[in-house]
């Protein structure tokens, strides 16, 4: 056996993510497909449409995202809001009430 020389992760190759990507699109093309073999039952109507749900989901799933981007400026916080990004070790112990000890 050869062992592999590459550190990439299996779903960190490039043929890996292409492959995931076209089982996904024909699982989805397949699902959409079978609203044609099966009655529906709607309760208000427009639910009967052909890809109402798949639509309804898409809209749901845009309407979050952009709706999450919009939220952001507001809910965000300064990179310095819980104190120093990155303090010395000395002002840090000094903070803690610690001396130092340099000998």
């Amino acid at each position: 056996m050869s062992r592999r020389t590459s550190d990439t992760g299996l779903l960190e190759r490039p043929a890996v993510i292409h492959t995931l990507i076209a089982i996904l699109g024909v699982a989805c093309a397949g699902l959409l497909l079978a609203e044609f073999f099966y009655a529906k039952h709607p309760h208000f109507g427009f639910d009967g449409w052909f890809g109402f749900y798949p639509l309804a989901g898409f809209a749901a799933y845009c309407f979050i995202v952009l709706s999450a981007k919009a939220l952001r400026p507001l809910l965000r916080r300064g990179e310095n809001y819980y104190g120093e990004a990155d303090p010395d070790e000395a002002d840090l112990e000094d903070s803690m009430g610690r001396e130092h000890d340099h000998e």
